[in-house]
């Protein structure tokens, strides 16, 4: 039984996903509607795959973006659509199975007895978790710490969250960074300056195997290059910002985790 709300959206943005596109839709609309996919300029087979199960589930929404804009670049496009049709709050998740379906009503209800609040997944990673990607994060987690003055960002990176809509697009609008592998981390960081409180979640994250549909975009040089040059522009800027991020810590000192 799949659990409505006119004020929130699940937003799924997909670049090549492969098949896992389509089971990671289906399994969402089992537990919320609506769903939107973003196309961000995909190629394969999940192209076909997701336009085919759209026709048959009133739920399910496709946006398809002709050229790849990268998740962040996906995602605002999203959210400035959701905005305009009347939601006020966009849960994102990565469509290639990694997030967990079944916390998706948690993160709403949180969201609804917080609803100013921006809700963190923090991953809780299986044995099967590459260790560059478990050890490499701790780096950039310590960053953005850093950059909120240890505010209660538990996890820089993970791509499982529900924003507000209305200070999200506003925070993207008002940059042109933050539209690739940098989305997560600025977004989080840059809501934090903005008075957004974070709220962090516990959940579990699966990396599935490449023979069970398992796909990932990340380049290890390429991406973490992006991130270090991200944190080096968020260190410098948090500066003019350093009584307002120190207030806004103390403020959330001990931030609720849930």
């Amino acid at each position: 039984m799949s659990f409505e709300d006119r004020e929130r959206i699940v937003i799924l943005p997909s670049y090549n996903s492969g098949r896992m596109l389509v089971e990671t839709a289906r399994a969402v609309l089992n537990v919320w509607q609506p769903v939107w996919v973003v196309l961000d300029g995909s190629t394969d087979e999940s192209v076909a795959e997701i336009q085919e199960l759209a026709r048959s589930e009133p739920g399910l929404s496709v946006i398809h973006l002709g050229e790849n804009r990268g998740k962040g670049g996906a995602s605002l496009v999203a959210m400035e659509a959701a905005a305009k049709a009347g939601y006020t709050h966009a849960l994102l998740m990565d469509a290639d199975g990694q997030h967990p379906v079944q916390d998706v009503t948690g993160f709403m209800e949180l969201s609804q007895r917080h609803p100013g609040a921006m809700i963190l997944g923090e991953p809780v990673f299986g044995p099967e978790a590459p260790a560059e990607r478990v050890k490499g994060r701790r780096v950039g987690n310590w960053f953005a710490n850093l950059e909120t003055l240890w505010g209660g960002i538990r996890d820089s990176l993970f791509g499982f969250r529900l924003y507000p809509l209305r200070p999200a697009i506003d925070v993207m609008r008002s940059i042109t960074t933050a539209r690739r592998f940098d989305f997560d981390t600025e977004l989080a960081v840059r809501l934090f300056w903005a008075g957004v409180e974070p709220i962090n979640r516990p959940v579990p994250v699966r990396y599935p195997e490449k023979a069970d549909g398992g796909v990932t975009h990340f380049r290890y040089l390429r991406d973490n290059l992006l991130l270090a040059g991200t944190h080096t522009r968020l260190c410098i800027l948090l500066f003019p910002r350093l009584w307002r991020v120190w207030q806004l810590r103390r403020k959330w000192l001990s931030p609720r985790d849930i």
